[in-house]
């Protein structure tokens, strides 16, 4: 039978302190650093009301909002709104998606898109095709390319 001589309280109080240091910065006001809005401030921080600004009548419904945008100086960047989203990373990954369908590319890697059309991928120096209503066709460097008619 294992014996333990010691107790657990230490490795608790211990990994309670390591969880409060690793999530303090999070809690911080203001947003991860560097983090700029379009009104220019932290991206977690309210933006200020416009001059004259009064609270709406009770029962109001104001429309729907026309999007936002946000972005990290050197970092990732991404907007949405009621057309769709867009984002991206420098150097990285980027896509997009709304209501005719959505893209994305992985620099020197794969990408793809895709809408009520149909869909098309490739992997540069590898596979690609494209499929929809008609067929699909595709192609296999060194191998040789194949078309199927739909139906």
């Amino acid at each position: 039978m294992l014996q333990m001589s010691w107790k657990f309280g230490p490795v608790v109080f211990a990994c309670a302190a390591a969880t409060a240091v690793a999530v303090a910065p999070l809690a911080a006001a203001g947003g991860p650093p560097g983090c700029v809005d379009t009104y220019g401030t932290g991206c977690a921080a309210a933006p200020p009301p416009p001059p004259g600004y009064a609270p709406p009548p009770p029962g109001y419904a104001p429309p729907p909002a026309p999007g936002v945008a946000g972005a990290i100086p050197g970092g990732p960047a991404g907007v949405a709104g009621p057309g769709g989203a867009a984002g991206a990373i420098p150097g990285g990954p980027g896509g997009a998606a709304g209501p005719a369908g959505a893209a994305g590319a992985i620099p020197g890697g794969p990408s793809g898109a895709a809408g009520p059309g149909g869909a098309a991928g490739v992997i540069p120096g590898g596979p690609g095709g494209v499929a929809g209503p008609g067929g699909a066709s595709g192609c296999i460097p060194g191998v040789g390319c194949g078309t199927v008619p739909a139906g």
